[in-house]
């Protein structure tokens, strides 16, 4: 059964006189928006899923929101910290980018957690309206990750602050602009009704789970889902995909290619947080490692000094094979980044220089950007669960741990299916172990 977006997106372009085969028919450009504190780059998994699906990759379009953390206050400025004007902008800019490129009247907007309340005040309020064919949003905190008349009015994640309640005033879902809701059925960490998450445990945050549903809007539940899981999973996928086609994908697996070509942006940190902003300096070295021992051959197969736009590549990689990603910029330690084999191609392997966790002596982080670790996951190093995953907490919440040991020992970093060998780092060195998945 053809869904409603695909029957509007039929409809629309039948009546331009365009054939339902035509390329803007059957793959309307999609803009994918981030969360907070987020990188356009979270997303290339569900492009490579989208690709392998026979979706073009030139219709395929990730905002890299610029200074990704959200105020405190809107209405006040913060170093490193962008309003909700500033993140709708940025939106507002990828979407015209999109028709431009491929001269479509309208985009699919698909977002995650932040993005969702983004993506919709881009629509309402920047002009999306007419630009826009549909939303899928995911992970959403639409009704506030806690409600609080009487402070914080001025934040973004208050349900009863000035920007959700405007946001939330009818009409909620934009006439003609299907919407399509994926959240956890009770695992999303920012739809819980007891703020031990966000720093207020044993008090009612006057959220629940299922906060992220819209009235009128198509609430789709994805039952033991992370917060991000309901964005990046395979399971995601499918209803965002079924959503936009009409019908479901054949794979979530992902098609590889001879030879992936990579490329992104290299940014770092500032005022405690992601920057998304261009390293300007920066020097990368790839090597490529041993996937059992994280062993580095000595011979860099890349090796790029950034210009002012931050930007690394192209580096034509082998699918099948890991990588150890070397970063050097002026004032900061040495960073060694393990990444897993890299399947198909991607102009957002966006490196970020994550500070090193805290704690005593040499040591290497690991690290899940699409989501988190939980009591129910097989998430181990050398064979010992991450010391930071609480077993009696059923809501995974953890996405960074710390694995301490002497300099230049082998990590074995195993996440279900997923494993990936590194290396502790030596001194003035900080080094991470980064799961795709």
């Amino acid at each position: 059964m053809f869904s409603k977006l695909f029957q509007y997106l039929a409809a629309m372009f039948i009546l331009s006189g365009f054939s339902m085969a035509a390329h803007s028919a059957d793959h309307p450009p999609i803009v994918f928006v981030h969360g907070d504190s987020d990188t356009a780059g979270l997303w290339m998994v569900q492009m490579w899923r989208f690709e392998s699906n026979g979706y073009p990759r030139d219709r395929l379009f990730p905002v890299d929101i610029p200074h990704p953390s959200a105020r405190g206050d809107d209405a006040q400025p913060e170093v490193n910290r962008s309003s909700t004007e500033d993140a709708a902008r940025a939106v507002s800019a990828k979407v015209d980018e999109a028709l431009a490129k491929t001269r479509a009247d309208k985009v699919v907007l698909i977002a995650n957690s932040r993005g969702c309340q983004t993506s919709r005040n881009y629509v309402k309020n920047f002009g999306g309206k007419d630009k826009v064919a549909a939303m899928i949003l995911t992970g959403c905190v639409h009704n506030g990750v806690f409600i609080a008349p009487d402070f914080a009015l001025g934040s973004e994640y208050n349900g009863a602050g000035r920007f959700l309640k405007a946001l939330n005033e009818a009409p909620v879902i934009p006439e003609g602009i299907p919407v399509t809701i994926i959240r956890s059925d009770r695992f999303d960490l920012y739809s819980q009704p007891d703020g031990k998450f966000i720093g207020n445990p044993g008090k009612p945050t006057g959220a629940n789970f299922s906060s992220p549903d819209l009235k009128g809007a198509d609430n789709r539940i994805l039952a033991g889902a992370d917060h991000r899981e309901t964005g990046y999973s395979p399971d995601a996928f499918k209803i965002m995909f079924a959503a936009i086609t009409g019908a479901a994908p054949q794979t979530t697996a992902i098609a590889p290619e001879a030879r992936p070509s990579l490329s992104g942006i290299i940014s770092g940190f500032d005022n405690d947080a992601p920057s998304n902003m261009p390293l300007a300096g920066a020097s990368l070295t790839i090597l490529a490692t041993d996937k059992t021992t994280g062993a580095d051959t000595g011979q860099p197969v890349y090796e790029s000094k950034v210009g002012e736009d931050g930007r690394w590549g192209p580096f034509l990689a082998k699918p099948d094979q890991t990588y150890l990603f070397v970063i050097r910029a002026p004032g900061l330690p040495v960073y060694r980044i393990y990444r897993s084999p890299f399947p198909r191609s991607s102009d957002v392997v966006n490196i970020r220089l994550y500070p090193a966790e805290a704690g005593d002596g040499p040591a290497v982080g690991v690290m899940r950007p699409r989501g988190y670790f939980g009591p129910d996951d097989i998430a181990t190093a050398n064979g010992a669960t991450f010391a930071e995953i609480d077993r009696t907490e059923p809501v995974p919440h953890v996405w960074k741990a710390r694995i301490a040991g002497s300099p230049e020992a082998a990590v074995i970093a195993r996440f279900n299916d997923e494993t990936l060998a590194g290396r502790i780092s030596g001194p003035d060195e900080i080094s991470w172990i980064e799961f795709t998945y």
